[in-house]
């Protein structure tokens, strides 16, 4: 849970906050309508996926509903999620809502042979076990508790500006 959280949002390397200003949109009215969407789409090429907040899911397929739309489905192990012209829409409740309601969709581009997002992960660390991932036995208590620590290593990185864009303060709360 926390390190979706960081990858996410954390300062130095969450997606919201390196996404470059010319990628970063705002709703034509608000509310997530499928015109933002197809902006957000057509700012990069190969767009793999979104990522948006259930509420803000939720408000994009009311937007749809008001359009007379149905989003297409796919299957991703045994769940039906939604897809805006073949890109699938994640659920992701670490993207934050503000008390206005707001909130941000993010749209993605994956892979290192695509000069997409990619994950990073630290190796050769100490007591390693796989990457990223080490695990130091920290004692024995009076108790026979037995302590290990458990660190993991991970970031993320944009290899090229447009492999990432973000439609912000959507409106969720609105109904209209």
């Amino acid at each position: 849970e926390r390190q979706e959280h960081e990858l996410i949002n954390n300062r130095e390397f969450g997606l919201l906050n390196n996404c470059e200003y010319e990628q970063r949109i705002q709703p034509h009215a608000g509310v997530p309508g499928p015109d933002d969407l197809d902006e957000l789409l057509s700012r990069r090429r190969g767009s793999k996926l979104f990522l948006a907040h259930p509420r803000a899911i939720a408000a994009f397929g009311r937007e749809l509903n008001k359009r007379g739309l149905v989003p297409e489905t796919i299957d991703v192990s045994g769940t039906r999620i939604p897809t805006w012209r073949g890109v699938p829409i994640f659920p992701c409740n670490k993207i934050p809502v503000t008390d206005a309601s707001t909130t941000s969709i993010i749209c993605m581009r994956t892979g290192e042979e695509e000069q997409g997002v990619v994950g990073l992960h630290q190796t050769g660390i100490p007591d390693e076990i796989e990457p990223s991932l080490s695990v130091r036995f920290m004692g024995i208590s009076e108790q026979a508790i037995i302590s290990y620590l458990v660190s993991t290593y991970y970031s993320a990185a944009v290899l090229v500006p447009d492999a990432l864009g973000v439609l912000e303060n959507v409106e969720i709360g609105r109904w209209s």
